[in-house]
């Protein structure tokens, strides 16, 4: 365990919630907030999150975001790489999706769900359908990159960054 781990994880929420806070899509925000912590994390697999913010392509009906991130994140410490494929059995390959299923409860125990339009009825009292204009606008207008969802990625990141701190990643910082 790290000596610091509050301000660790202090940092990774303050990170989390900036970055969706000021550049938007939850998943990204996660692993920037984890690769400025504890590297380790590619910019193409950042690329490569973009499209799962707000519940997978903007629609909200899929993981949040910020959950997507934090297994994108633990995955690309504890996940299977391409040159194993075929090797072990599946016991062998469980490591990321224990940690992942960790802050999964997390958001369960936090929001009652691990689905976007879920959380964002738990936080805004309703969902928004974030095609719309009117109710994209209205979401902001709610507080959308204000502080709701920014504290969500926020907890996402915190939540993560526990984990990894937990299994022995060094932070960088």
């Amino acid at each position: 365990m790290v000596d610091n781990e509050q301000e660790i994880l202090d940092t990774a929420y303050d990170k989390g919630f900036e970055y969706e806070r000021k550049y938007g899509y939850c998943s990204q925000a996660v692993l920037s907030a984890i690769q400025d912590i504890f590297g380790g994390i590619d910019d193409e697999v950042i690329q490569a999150s973009h499209s799962l913010a707000g519940g997978g392509s903007l629609d909200g009906d899929g993981t949040c975001g910020g959950y997507g991130g934090a297994m994108m994140a633990i995955s690309a410490f504890f996940g299977r790489k391409r040159d194993q494929f075929g090797q072990g059995d599946v016991a062998d390959w469980m490591d990321s999706s224990k940690l992942s299923k960790e802050v999964r409860e997390k958001f369960i125990d936090e929001y009652g769900s691990i689905i976007c339009n879920d959380i964002q009825k738990e936080i805004f009292g309703k969902s928004y359908n974030l095609w719309d204009p009117r109710e994209f606008e209205a979401f902001e207008e709610a507080g959308g990159h204000d502080d709701k969802c920014p504290g969500v990625t926020g907890n996402a990141a915190k939540w993560t960054a526990k984990v990894l701190l937990d299994e022995g990643i060094e932070p960088k910082l």
